[in-house]
């Protein structure tokens, strides 16, 4: 049962139990975080007195829907009422949380068990989880390389069977990076689709949550649990909520898949380029549209989206900025340039993502999905800084969020699923469509994601 779809179906046809698949999460813990460092908080008597409870609900006749009883795990900054929420930092490593988040509140209505919190980069802001605090998460197909960041912990969770699903969020890519270095699927719902309340906010405008899991029909469960609105959340839409599991005969009859001829594949490991090459291919022959399209700037709206993200990171945080010795040398620097960051640099680049973003728009009035990769690379090394696409150095942080960046500034949704390997190491795919039309990245997911477990 490697599926939260199949582990539902498993436990309706009582072939097996809450407990026993939090049991069999639980000792995969047990065995590989010694290795994987892919989790801060392990609850493992919470988890098990949790799953008796589902199973006793199950029993009685109470079935919250496909979630019920499906073990999971939260990114350390997901506050859950009286367990420690670090958000991979010194400044909160005592912190236990008063409140639960939206997305807890979310899951653990539709009776999810809680087995954890995630490793992470600190304070979400980087791509390599290799936090100076709380040690280097790794990665389960190569524990010498990094299982990107900022949501490290739950892609490695994900992939190693340690969860059946863990949430993440992605502020220029922190989902669907872990998702692509480590094999998973990532979603990145439209901004404002999911609550961010009881999350510590990095970019106030960029900040989405969502899950990793290890199918597009998973990551649709989940999405059907969490999405609505939400008053705590000043960003959070009204916009209807959609049916957003795709069917189990899904094809892609109709639909129309944009193939970019500029940005995406000017620096690109050749090997991905040609997976996603094969992809478009095989959308071609499930009956989708495939057309060759121009793209906007993406290194400009890369640019506008660094300078956002430098100024409200810095907003963020001020209340601890004072406390210069609690943050560890690859954020800190990043505060610093935040506070160098004029008021006219930061309307600037608000000023340039609206035109982005209408140019966005006229895009997508001929396509329904822009199909690119996630990664123009494989996972560098843990504390690799520089990696060769194709025999050309580049600094490997900038190369981990090229292509995911903008799409926060855009606030659209995005979907990562995997779509082969090379080297024995995932390679994705990247699934971009207007805002609030999940359901039909979804069906597009489960139509053409490739299992690299």
């Amino acid at each position: 049962m490697n599926t939260i779809v199949e582990a539902a179906q498993a436990l309706r046809q009582k072939r097996t139990t809450s407990v026993e698949l939090t049991r069999q999460c639980l000792d995969r813990i047990e065995r590989l975080q010694p290795t994987l460092n892919a989790f801060i908080t392990v609850l493992k008597d919470r988890a098990l007195e949790q799953a008796a409870a589902r199973d006793a609900e199950l029993a009685a006749g109470e079935d919250r829907g496909s979630l019920h009883g499906i073990p999971i795990a939260l990114k350390d900054m997901f506050e859950v009422r009286g367990v420690r929420n670090t958000v991979g930092s010194k400044l909160f490593k005592d912190h236990i949380s008063e409140i639960d988040s939206a997305a807890w509140e979310k899951l653990d209505g539709a009776g999810c068990v809680l087995l954890g919190k995630t490793g992470m980069h600190e304070l979400a802001y980087g791509v390599t989880s290799n936090n100076p605090h709380f040690g280097a998460v790794r990665n389960p197909h190569d524990p010498e390389r990094i299982p990107g960041g900022s949501s490290g912990g739950s892609g490695a969770a994900v992939a190693a069977g340690m969860a059946y699903m863990a949430m993440g969020t992605d502020t220029g890519g922190s989902i669907r990076i872990p998702a692509a270095y480590c094999g998973t699927v990532g979603l990145k719902p439209t901004f404002g689709r999911v609550s961010t309340h009881g999350v510590l906010p990095l970019g106030f405008s960029l900040d989405h949550v969502g899950p990793l899991t290890r199918s597009s029909r998973d990551a649709a469960i989940c999405l059907q649990a969490m999405a609505g609105y939400d008053p705590r959340d000043a960003n959070s839409s009204t916009h209807f909520t959609d049916d957003y599991l795709p069917p189990d005969d899904t094809e892609l009859e109709g639909i129309r898949i944009g193939f970019p001829r500029n940005f995406f594949f000017d620096r690109v490991d050749s090997r991905i380029a040609d997976a996603i090459g094969e992809l478009s291919e095989r959308a071609a022959a499930q009956g989708a549209a495939v057309q060759t399209v121009t793209v906007p700037d993406i290194a400009g709206l890369n640019m506008a989206g660094r300078v956002i993200l430098l100024a409200e990171a810095v907003a963020a945080l001020e209340p601890y900025l004072d406390r210069r010795e609690d943050f560890g040398e690859e954020v800190l620097p990043l505060l610093d340039q935040g506070r160098l960051i004029s008021g006219a640099d930061y309307v600037q680049a608000q000023r340039l993502r609206r035109r982005y973003q209408l140019e966005f728009a006229k895009l997508f009035e001929s396509i329904d999905v822009l199909l690119t990769p996630s990664m123009p690379l494989l996972a560098p090394k843990v504390g690799q800084l520089t990696v060769e696409i194709n025999g050309e150095p580049e600094d490997a942080r900038l190369a981990s969020t090229r292509f995911s960046r903008g799409i926060n500034v855009l606030g659209l949704p995005a979907l990562a699923i995997p779509c082969g390997k090379a080297d024995g190491l995932p390679m994705s795919a990247q699934l971009i469509g207007r805002s609030f039309e999940e359901a039909l990245l979804l069906r597009a997911g489960a139509a053409l994601e490739t299992s690299v477990s």
